[in-house]
């Protein structure tokens, strides 16, 4: 195969989120990483440093009455907007906990089949409960599929020896970075989740699916057989994310609306506090020269459900966005594009 078509090998099959600039590192960070509470506090304080610094360059006043209460008014009708969508939110969450017997029992028994599978897999007597560790044996049973097929095609032509290798080589080092990151994640924490939302299995998939096809006459029978049983284990391990992240988002939600109605009474509040402020006709209350200061801390309280609601529609979105592919369909990548010629093995 030319150079051209071992450069697109590796870079097709990029995980999302790996090493990068400063600037990524952040992007990164501030998207899917980072605490949303850290988030959320980051945000509050550019409002503040933003409010602060229109105010020191003149662009803005605290000084007219009739404008701070409409503002504050506005921020009320805001914020019980917000609590509302918050509420629907928790409703639609707890919608998908609802369901009769026969419903439930489907849902029982598609998790106890997959589980059999995992343990079948991965040769084990029971899957673990954790879900941390359930995607640790499926990376396991993927690496192990991996060297095992590289080995198998030791005395094949140049040709297929070394795309299949190049592929397995690739397949094992995303595995070793997926399994050093889980090894270090407890469920619940969302680096294990990143850890799965960021393994490429889609286009390992596809990549794997097309081997198959496209040598189907030059791979021997037991190297087939082993390129069967790692297709098998990155569906496994497609299942087994879509199942985590479904847990994950349920969880997130579910957190994002219990802060949002911490917030909410001290956002009220905060809002009526900055009209009250100026209810007496002599002016406002405060001193003028801490006026700006302290109307600018009301204010950021009053947004702070807003900045939770921002850091987490950004975690929920990118992850969803993320893990939008089922199986090998990926939407990222260009339809004329990739390692392979993927109507090459039509003709033959």
């Amino acid at each position: 195969m030319s150079s051209e078509t071992d450069e697109t090998l590796e870079s097709f099959g990029a995980d999302v989120g790996g090493p990068g600039g400063p600037l990524t590192r952040f992007h990164e960070w501030v998207l899917i990483q980072g605490n949303r509470l850290a988030v959320a506090a980051l945000l509050s304080a550019v409002i503040f440093a933003l409010i602060v610094g229109l105010y020191e360059l003149g662009v803005i006043n605290f000084v007219n009455q009739n404008s701070v209460t409409r503002v504050a008014s506005g921020m009320i009708a805001g914020t019980f907007s917000l609590v509302t969508l918050v509420v629907s939110v928790n409703q639609l969450i707890l919608s998908q906990e609802f369901g009769a017997a026969g419903k439930a029992r489907d849902r029982f028994e598609g998790v106890v089949s997959f589980r059999e599978d995992v343990a079948e897999e991965a040769a084990v007597p029971a899957t673990p409960a954790a879900p941390t560790r359930v995607l640790e044996l499926i990376i396991e049973a993927i690496r192990g599929d991996a060297a095992e097929l590289a080995d198998m095609v030791a005395d094949h032509d140049d040709e297929v020896r070394e795309t299949v290798v190049r592929y397995t080589n690739s397949v094992k080092e995303r595995a070793d970075r997926v399994d050093d990151t889980l090894e270090q994640s407890e469920f619940g924490t969302f680096s294990a989740v990143s850890a799965a939302i960021n393994y490429d299995e889609a286009w390992q998939l596809y990549v794997a699916t097309h081997l198959r096809n496209d040598y189907d006459e030059s791979l021997s029978p037991v190297a087939k057989e082993q390129l069967d049983e790692l297709i098998g284990s990155l569906k496994l391990f497609s299942v087994a994310r879509e199942q985590f992240k479904t847990t994950y988002l349920q969880r997130e939600l579910t957190r994002f609306s219990q802060l949002t109605i911490y917030c909410g009474v001290p956002s009220i509040l905060s809002a009526i506090l900055v009209g009250l402020l100026y209810a007496d006709f002599t002016g406002p209350s405060v001193s003028v020269a801490a006026l700006p200061y302290v109307v600018s801390v009301l204010i950021v309280i009053v947004l702070s459900p807003l900045a939770l609601l921002v850091s987490y529609i950004l975690r929920t979105a990118t992850v969803t966005r993320r893990t939008a592919s089922v199986g090998p369909f990926i939407p990222q990548k260009d339809p004329d594009e990739g390692p392979f010629d993927v109507t090459a093995g039509e003709d033959r």
